[in-house]
């Protein structure tokens, strides 16, 4: 069966999907992404065979469909852009701040965080690297990192750990030449985490419109969400924020992205810096 380039995702098949994908995810698109989606969506209905978007439709909605495509159509449909050292601000604040704050408290305890919406890894890999380079001048302190996406695809990369080298560009020199694996193959540079920095990251599948976030641990010291948000309206944004807040310990951080704004919003969370909150 082939499929033809030309079909076009109706208006009503947009709205019909559009509300769906909030529902399940989120993930808020206005009418100006129909074409985005109808893109996107394309190659799940090549993978599928299907010839059109009201087959998908059909198929998706069916008892039968529904349980075994959502994930496939929700990786497509979810957006992944990140880098190394991305906002490194954060990260100055991290080193400076949160780490100093919590050797005063507990000179030997664990330091547990939540990269979430980690999308390829860059940034629990960031966060890995600047904790592993503060226990190496503390030897008492510890510390490990759980990284959550919506999309399996992408967590799949993220364990996989490899990046093309230019990404790793902006990672400094002495980081580099500690934590990251050159290929040997020249013709297709790629670089990879080094084991003693993967162990310290594990990760796992969660959609933020779960009812709660069982899964995550409570009593983290920090929770690093950037730039996730922004795919979100204010109201979901609201309730996003504060489960994320049932899981941070008193008077641990929340990290936002410098577009996100939590203002006028009911969270128990006092800003310390832009984009920086603790919970109070």
């Amino acid at each position: 069966m082939s499929y033809n380039n030309s079909q076009e995702l109706s208006d009503s098949e947009f709205n019909q999907l559009s509300s769906f994908i909030y529902n399940e995810s989120g993930i808020k698109l206005p009418p100006v992404k129909r074409v985005m989606l109808q893109c996107r969506l394309q190659k799940r209905l090549r993978e599928l065979g299907m010839d059109t978007f009201k087959e998908y439709c059909d198929y998706l909605f069916s008892r039968a469909g529904g349980d075994a495509e959502i994930i496939s159509m929700l990786d497509v449909v979810s957006t992944n852009k990140t880098d190394f050292f991305r906002e490194p601000t954060h990260f100055d604040f991290i080193s400076n701040e949160i780490l100093p704050e919590f050797m005063h408290g507990k000179p030997g305890g664990q330091f547990t965080a939540w990269s979430a919406g980690c999308s390829s890894g860059e940034e629990p890999y960031t966060l890995a690297f600047v904790l592993n380079e503060f226990m190496m001048a503390h030897p008492t302190f510890s510390y490990s990192i759980l990284a959550t996406d919506l999309s399996t695809q992408i967590l799949q990369q993220a364990v996989n750990a490899i990046y093309a080298e230019e990404k790793v560009d902006v990672v400094p020199m002495h980081l580099r030449q500690k934590y990251l694996l050159r290929s040997k193959d020249r013709q297709k540079p790629t670089v990879r985490i080094a084991p003693l920095i993967r162990q310290r990251v594990s990760f796992g599948r969660l959609n933020f419109m779960d009812s709660s976030y069982a899964s995550i641990q409570g009593n983290l010291q920090l929770i690093m969400c950037r730039n996730v948000l922004i795919y979100f309206d204010r109201a979901t944004q609201e309730k996003v924020i504060n489960k994320l807040c049932t899981r941070l310990m008193p008077n641990g951080y929340l990290i936002l992205g410098h577009s996100e704004s939590i203002m006028n919003m009911n969270l128990p969370l006092q800003q310390v810096k832009p984009t920086i909150y603790r919970k109070i």
